[in-house]
């Protein structure tokens, strides 16, 4: 018998971090140590009251129904997290629940794209943001950041005509891979650049309070004239360390909202509801587990970045999200083998910049997953791991 499958698979690869998985643990059965930076997965625990929430609620019986819709409750936190915390006034049809952001934008472009529309997404940038435009048939056109324009998009150099056929731009700041936060002209800039040209602006803000040095991260949506163009997806998993709880929103335009609102009520019957008494918890409950978080991560991306520039590998300061990121060391082109030697010689994992793009290649991205003693350590075996000239 032949089988077929979707030629859409051919696309797609086994996930790095599979591969990378896979390594690790033949690394480790040896008896050799990993320090396993690769992987974004929040270390901490979520808060106690978080937790309390899911469990109280999980022990009714009736909250293992179908939900159906969002909580009311759960909207109206969401309305007064985003007055608190961003300053954005939010009204219920600006609001609807996702299964996170990753699924959210896995799904956004069917509710917004057409066969052939093109969708602008940045390179080097996270995968899911060109598969889930390309699940509902669009063209996906990258447009590059680089180190030279501090990682921001040129706007006036996107082709006029490639304009014309544009449905939405993806962009995120603080960015993951690159670990770079926008200026407050940039947003202002991109949401006239938008207007002007009829293009619907999708922000991922995953990691607005994950950044370093003093710097506030915002919503697009406070900056003005933002909800006439813009939605804007936003998670519970890295301020919350609400992961594999998987909630996020997405909020912004009311007619997007609802739109996509629509599409999901077809293959979705509602979010556990012990998840959604968790998130409601999580968003109405105290910011200082959050601050002191963030205090946390920007200790190791001290301990890491610094460490690293002291032995000779200049990897920038974060300016924000739970990760680094820079070139790999001088003598070195291909950043896969160079992973993989690091791997092999010192025992530390991180991952290739290659599978964030073609603009990635050449470069590293650390995730600050470990604690502050056991980074320091990472660095002191990449030190005798004798790579670093």
């Amino acid at each position: 018998m032949n089988l077929q499958v979707a030629e859409r698979m051919k696309d797609y690869q086994e996930g790095i971090f599979q591969v990378l998985n896979e390594r690790k643990e033949e690394v480790e059965k040896s008896g050799r140590k990993v320090f396993n930076l690769s992987v974004g997965t929040p270390d901490f625990k979520p808060a106690e009251h978080i937790i309390q929430a899911v469990t109280e609620a999980a022990k009714d019986p009736a909250n293992y129904k179908y939900s159906l819709k969002d909580l009311p409750e759960l909207t109206e936190a969401v309305i007064k997290r985003f007055k608190y915390r961003y300053g954005v006034t939010l009204s219920p049809d600006e609001i609807t629940s996702v299964y996170g952001s990753q699924e959210g934008i896995a799904h956004i472009g069917l509710s917004l794209c057409d066969p052939g529309d093109v969708v602008l997404v940045p390179d080097p940038g996270y995968p899911i943001f060109a598969i889930g435009p390309s699940l509902a048939g669009a063209e996906i056109v990258t447009y590059s950041l680089t180190d030279e324009n501090n990682y921001l998009p040129d706007l006036k150099a996107i082709d006029k005509e490639l304009l014309n056929k544009c449905k939405f731009m993806i962009v995120s700041y603080p960015l993951n891979p690159v670990c770079k936060t926008a200026p407050d002209s940039f947003y202002e800039e991109l949401i006239s650049w938008a207007k002007e040209n009829d293009i619907i602006i999708l922000h991922d803000n995953a990691y607005s309070d994950i950044i370093y040095d003093g710097k506030t991260g915002k919503s697009i949506l406070w900056f003005e004239g933002a909800k006439e163009v813009c939605i804007e997806f936003y998670s519970l998993s890295k301020s919350y360390n609400y992961t594999g709880a998987r909630m996020g929103f997405l909020v912004g335009n009311a007619f997007l909202v609802q739109n996509f609102k629509k599409l999901r009520s077809q293959i979705d019957y509602g979010t556990f509801l012990p998840v959604q008494y968790g998130a409601i918890a999580a968003l109405t409950g105290s910011d200082e587990m959050i601050k002191e978080q963030c205090k946390e991560y920007q200790k190791r991306r001290d301990a890491l970045c610094g460490g690293l520039r002291s032995i000779g590998w200049d990897i920038p300061d974060s300016e924000g999200t739970m990760f680094a990121w820079g070139k790999i060391p001088d003598g070195y082109t291909d950043d896969v083998a160079f992973v993989m030697e690091l791997l092999e010689k010192s025992g530390v994992l991180c991952t290739p910049g290659s599978s964030f793009g073609e603009l990635g290649k050449g470069h590293v991205r650390f995730a600050l997953t470990m604690t502050v003693e056991e980074i320091k350590e990472a660095v002191k075996a990449v030190k005798n791991s004798g790579m670093i000239k």
